[in-house]
């Protein structure tokens, strides 16, 4: 989940998670609702958040990913790759039974599918500034061996899809599952991605890898894409933000200072989400300087410009396991 400026990029915890332990075509299988596992994530403005909290409202989604929900979707993650037959080697990559390194990456193309939703006047897109986002995709994910290429576009105008609300208590509003179940194309593999508004400062929120099908992709406020009004959130990041989510990545300061944080190792561990580009931020002791040009951090779009390596095997191995 991303909130402008990152404030709280929590996680909604959905119960019941689905896990895809077969092939991509397969029927997901459940999770048991009383581990509150978590599939997506979500992301507000600064002007929510700040009104949130002169009412004496909590800053960040009540549904940020706790200890136990990371534990639940760790050991569902680590169920579903072993019902492909595939474990981790001395390195963290997924591997066969003999040894060989699970089909992964290399030069992996992704489809996208873009849904531009309008309310007849506003939100409409070009197909110029739908390739700008994804040339933002293009080089921020090279490194891990994907890429991304336009499968197709549409234009749907529906006000009630225009302006749709953050998830809350468990599950999406209805605006969102009703755009969703009808526009979704394609399999666990196609990166569906919905460009719209919200009605409280959302920027943007995506499903986890595992989830409903139905419901699987990124939406994403319109202004984010390169050159949209929401500065300094207008560059196309928010869109690398919640597609690392996609990819399976947790934000860098999940956990805190206390470990396993996000569940990579080579991500130093952070004490809270930065904002801006505070260089030399360092909130925890003997891990190193705050990951604050990370991708999967909260400063703006001109910050951040890197996934770790550690993160990328991770990618890599999400990928393997639910979408490849």
């Amino acid at each position: 989940m991303k909130l402008r400026p990152r404030l709280a990029l929590s996680a909604l915890a959905l119960t019941g998670l689905a896990l895809a332990l077969g092939s991509s075509t397969a029927q997901a299988q459940p999770l048991a609702a009383a581990t509150g596992a978590a599939a997506t994530c979500v992301t507000n403005d600064d002007a929510t958040n700040a009104a949130r909290a002169a009412k004496g409202g909590n800053r960040t989604d009540p549904h940020q990913f706790t200890d136990a929900q990371t534990k639940a979707m760790e050991a569902a993650f680590a169920k579903a790759a072993k019902a492909k037959g595939l474990s981790q080697d001395s390195q963290g990559r997924l591997v066969t039974k003999d040894g060989r390194l699970a089909k992964r990456t290399v030069a992996t193309s992704i489809p996208v599918y873009w849904h531009v939703i309008t309310n007849g006047t506003a939100g409409k897109l070009t197909t110029t500034q739908i390739n700008s986002q994804l040339s933002v995709l293009n080089n921020a994910y090279a490194s891990a061996g994907f890429s991304f290429t336009l499968a197709g576009t549409e234009t749907t105008t529906n006000s009630d899809w225009f302006s749709i609300a953050m998830p809350q208590n468990g599950s999406e509003p209805s605006d969102a599952k009703a755009m969703k179940t009808a526009l979704h194309k394609g399999s666990t593999n196609v990166l569906n991605m919905y460009s719209t508004t919200f009605s409280d400062g959302t920027l943007g929120y995506a499903q986890f890898p595992g989830g409903n099908l139905t419901l699987d992709g990124v939406v994403l406020d319109y202004r984010t894409l390169p050159g949209g009004s929401l500065s300094p959130y207008n560059q196309g990041d928010t869109g690398t933000h919640e597609v690392g989510h996609w990819m399976g990545l947790y934000h860098t300061f999940q956990g805190g200072c206390a470990a396993p944080g996000d569940y990579v190792s080579d991500t130093p561990a952070e004490a809270s989400p930065a904002f801006g580009c505070p260089t030399g931020r360092d909130t925890c002791t003997a891990t190193g300087l705050d990951p604050i040009k990370n991708f999967m951090d909260y400063t703006d779009d001109s910050c951040m410009n890197t996934f770790s390596a550690g993160q990328i095997t991770r990618m890599q191995n999400q990928w393997a396991t639910y979408r490849g």
